[in-house]
């Protein structure tokens, strides 16, 4: 019981909060949307169902299907390495522990989609006028965030232990 309250692990409430929202939204879209299909919400913001095959901004997404298994060892690999990182993680190390718990909260709910469907389902859509970010999704959304946390880290100071 201590490795949770002492450690990273301590934040799983939030990734377990991340996941259900991903997973929740994913549905919701894959219930009232045909795929293509777009509803505006503000001028810059639109709910529009696209499908992402491959990673990131659709890398690899016309590979041919190998790219499905190959995000999915890499989704594996990549949460059950931060999980660990986690375990060991101190109290005070709170930035990288959130920062590790979305990047893992993202990956895994990105690996359900490409487990259940063959594709991440993405839905969330940002432009301006001519130009048009790649749409993303909640999962997406943690990884950012997790990586913008993890930057963050790395620039603060070493925690320094005064119980010593």
């Amino acid at each position: 019981m201590t490795l949770f309250k002492e450690s990273g692990w301590r934040f799983w409430w939030l990734a377990l909060l991340v996941l259900v929202v991903d997973q929740l939204t994913k549905i919701w879209v894959l219930q009232r949307f045909e795929l293509g299909e777009s509803i505006q919400l503000l001028p810059v913001f639109n709910f529009t169902y696209a499908r992402n095959y491959g990673a990131a901004f659709s890398f690899l997404g016309d590979a041919g299907g190998w790219q499905r298994w190959l995000f999915t060892l890499i989704a594996v690999v990549v949460s059950v390495v931060l999980s660990v990182w986690l375990s060991r993680l101190q109290r005070a190390e709170w930035k990288l522990s959130l920062a590790l718990v979305l990047i893992v909260a993202g990956a895994i709910g990105n690996l359900i989609d490409r487990s259940l469907y063959g594709y991440v389902v993405d839905f969330l859509h940002v432009y301006y006028q001519e130009w048009h970010y790649p749409v993303f999704n909640i999962a997406d959304c943690a990884i950012t965030i997790g990586a913008a946390l993890l930057i963050w880290d790395s620039f603060s100071p070493d925690v320094v232990d005064k119980t010593k």
